[in-house]
């Protein structure tokens, strides 16, 4: 868990607080914890939201919880799996649906979301890390303070992002959003568990696509594949 590992633009800002006592300790007992137990993602995959959107390009910012707790799934990008995972996790299939529900994107076959991050849409989960089959376990470690801190340095230092916060951990990250300069749309979480409290229906795709333009900024292409 290095910082350097961090891509350019995110690293400057980040750097700073990877110095910090919160931190170490986080890094610390991340190392503890691998010699005992298996960490999703792989170490090289715990920043993989910053290498694939860059500071200067990020346009939308996608919250989730933490990641994927089995194997082969968690490739540090919020709801993505490997392209070759099957079969997809039930919250991305909510996410498809609703995609095919709101602008009529056909229901993608694999659960790769890079083309996303590559157009600036930031997926970035609450907490970074996970131990293999125990969702949440490294939730209350330190990785929410580096989060926050994300989302705090988007709100000042951008202009015009659209944050879509789905279930209750990625909503309390809107406090700390200035909504005169940015769009917050919230909404229950895709899981099968609550998807049916307001994600179904919720058209966030549309309305980030809607917002952007009305700003002269290039709408998402959410079609997974590319068009």
């Amino acid at each position: 868990m290095s910082e350097l590992q961090m891509e350019e633009g995110w690293r400057e800002r980040l750097a700073p607080l990877f110095q910090q006592t919160e931190m170490q300790q986080l890094k610390a007992r991340l190392q503890a914890e691998r010699k005992q137990f298996e960490i999703y993602p792989k170490g090289s995959q715990i920043f993989a939201a910053f290498d694939q959107t860059p500071w200067n390009g990020v346009r939308v910012v996608i919250l989730g919880q933490d990641p994927y707790h089995g194997a082969g799934q968690a490739n540090g990008l919020c709801f993505s799996v490997e392209r070759n995972f099957r079969p997809l996790p039930p919250s991305l299939q909510n996410i498809y649906k609703e995609l095919h529900r709101d602008l009529g994107i056909p229901i993608c076959a694999h659960g790769d979301l890079r083309y996303w991050a590559q157009q600036g849409v930031l997926l970035l989960n609450n907490v970074l890390t996970v131990r293999k089959g125990q969702a949440q376990s490294h939730q209350g470690w330190g990785w929410e303070r580096l989060t926050d801190r994300v989302v705090q340095l988007l709100s000042e230092e951008k202009q015009h992002l659209v944050f879509l916060l789905w279930g209750s951990s990625a909503r309390k990250k809107a406090a700390a959003v200035n909504r005169s300069q940015h769009l917050v749309l919230e909404s229950a979480h895709p899981s099968p568990l609550s998807v049916y409290r307001g994600f179904e229906g919720c058209a966030h795709f549309s309305q980030t696509n809607a917002y952007l333009t009305a700003h002269g900024l290039q709408p998402i292409d959410w079609n997974p594949d590319g068009g």
